[in-house]
């Protein structure tokens, strides 16, 4: 049985109003598979059940439960592989040369479990031109239980084998019973938090590289504008935006110019337009 139409109803409106992502009709299987397990450990005969009730005492915790539910997206090592060869080869060397404080900022504004913020760092580690330089990471996430797994560092084997060389895995984890854990000079580079993307950004100060990969993608045309405004209040006047490949600006926000970088492609702030409020 499928999930009904004012079940799904519900939970689109709920996932709207909390993270402005847009369920659109169709999404349904979505809905329904991400939800089974917590209807099935709450003891509902199924999914329906289980938001009629949700959707009757309005439970906050329970609430959230289904917002992160919906929300958690999958990820892997180093994933499409391209960005992080621009950053080794292009982006970090231009930073290198333009920050005599030797020191840089990045913001990983979507998470998830950890894996994007560590492969960043870790192809920071593998730039020559940063030996010795003083690598800064905020690492933001909408789920708090995201963000308290990637804190933790702790992947299985299974999520080790997505994308990771056995090189990269013997130089910057160790072993943790059956699983493995991120090197604690590693995760020490990192703040962890949780931070909703269509809110107001905490104070966080400016950032010479954001990873904002497919993310836009989940929501409106105005939502992504405004998000896209306050990344580059955020952001170096020469620093660096990456977006997901199937995102991009163009017809969005114009106040960014696309930059072919090696076989990726990265967004800067045109000249003359204003980035970093202070």
């Amino acid at each position: 049985m499928s999930i009904s139409a004012s079940a799904f109803n519900f939970v689109r409106d709920l996932v709207r109003a909390e993270s402005a992502i847009v369920l659109e009709t169709g999404k349904e299987y979505l809905v329904e598979s991400r939800l089974v397990a917590l209807a099935r450990d709450g003891g509902y005969r199924d999914v329906d059940a289980y938001v009629e009730d949700l959707a009757l005492r309005r439970n906050p915790v329970a609430l959230n439960q289904v917002v992160e539910a919906l929300t958690t997206n999958e990820t892997s090592w180093f994933r499409d592989s391209d960005p992080f060869t621009a950053l080794r080869q292009t982006v970090f060397p231009e930073l290198a040369k333009a920050r005599p404080q030797r020191q840089i900022r990045i913001w990983a504004a979507a998470c998830s479990s950890g894996q994007e913020p560590y492969s960043i760092l870790m192809t920071a580690q593998d730039t020559p031109e940063l030996a010795g330089w003083k690598v800064e990471m905020i690492a933001s996430d909408l789920s708090q239980e995201m963000v308290d797994r990637a804190r933790r560092g702790e992947y299985s084997q299974l999520e080790v084998n997505r994308g990771l060389p056995a090189t990269t895995l013997v130089k910057h984890f160790e072993r943790a019973g059956v699983n493995w854990r991120i090197n604690p000079a590693l995760a020490a580079q990192v703040q962890f938090r949780q931070l909703n993307l269509v809110r107001p950004f905490p104070p966080m100060g400016r950032f010479d590289v954001v990873f904002l990969r497919n993310v836009l993608i989940y929501f409106d045309l105005e939502t992504k504008r405004d998000i896209l405004r306050r990344v580059r209040q955020v952001m170096a006047p020469d620093g660096h935006l990456f977006l997901g490949a199937a995102e991009m600006t163009m017809g969005v926000d114009e106040s960014w110019e696309r930059v072919p970088a090696g076989r990726s492609s990265i967004y800067r702030i045109r000249e003359g337009v204003p980035s970093f409020a202070s």
